[in-house]
């Protein structure tokens, strides 16, 4: 009779204890699965069209001669340009590329996508000077409009317009990190762990 009574209480003790282990089990699964869920949203956030603006100005003199008899007569074209153009640099990090290790917790950035870079020039003509034997073409349009995109490419290199832009990016990028370490994930990009918005700056090379 006691023993039947005690095999029976070792039968429910197993019970209890084994129904606890499947419980703890599943809330930890269930966890893992919000988090990782949490993680995604916050990715899905972050995956937007980055933009910064900019404006840019520059005065510059075409000239074009024409020569004829032996060079010994020449018909000689100029303008005065006027550019305004606006410049965008932009970053679509809806194509920025990651995996979740949810086992390991950490998440991996695999790429991040190259800034396009938009120029946008208003070209006006002031002071034009042609004759009929050398007059403006399409062909000059051309060359001009190659010229100024060159000229405002070299200024656009020399502004600050490209670092604010990827501190800019750097920023968003950052909201995935405060998000990892405040769960207990780990945030890594060309094989190193980013514990610091500091750590993102140096490590992006864009």
């Amino acid at each position: 009779m006691i023993k039947n009574i005690l095999i029976g209480a070792a039968v429910i003790v197993a019970a209890v204890l084994l129904f606890k282990f499947c419980d703890f089990k599943k809330s930890d699964e269930d966890a893992i699965s919000y988090n990782t869920n949490l993680i995604q949203q916050q990715i899905v956030n972050v995956g937007k069209l980055v933009v910064t603006e900019g404006h840019f100005s520059e005065v510059i003199t075409y000239k074009n001669q024409q020569k004829y008899l032996l060079d010994m007569v020449s018909f000689e074209k100029k303008a005065l340009i006027v550019v305004n153009a606006d410049v965008t640099v932009a970053y679509d990090l809806h194509q920025m590329k990651y995996d979740i290790d949810e086992k390991n917790k950490t998440i991996t950035i695999v790429s991040i996508p190259k800034e396009e870079i938009k120029i946008s020039p208003d070209i006006q003509f002031y002071d034009v000077e042609q004759s009929k034997l050398n007059p403006f073409t399409g062909d000059d349009y051309n060359k001009i409009n190659k010229q100024v995109k060159a000229n405002l490419a070299k200024k656009i290199a020399k502004s600050t317009l490209k670092s604010n832009a990827q501190n800019r990016l750097i920023s968003e990028l950052s909201k995935i990190l405060i998000l990892t370490n405040t769960m207990g994930w780990k945030l890594q990009y060309e094989g190193k762990v980013i514990e610091t918005e500091k750590d993102l700056g140096q490590q992006v090379k864009l």
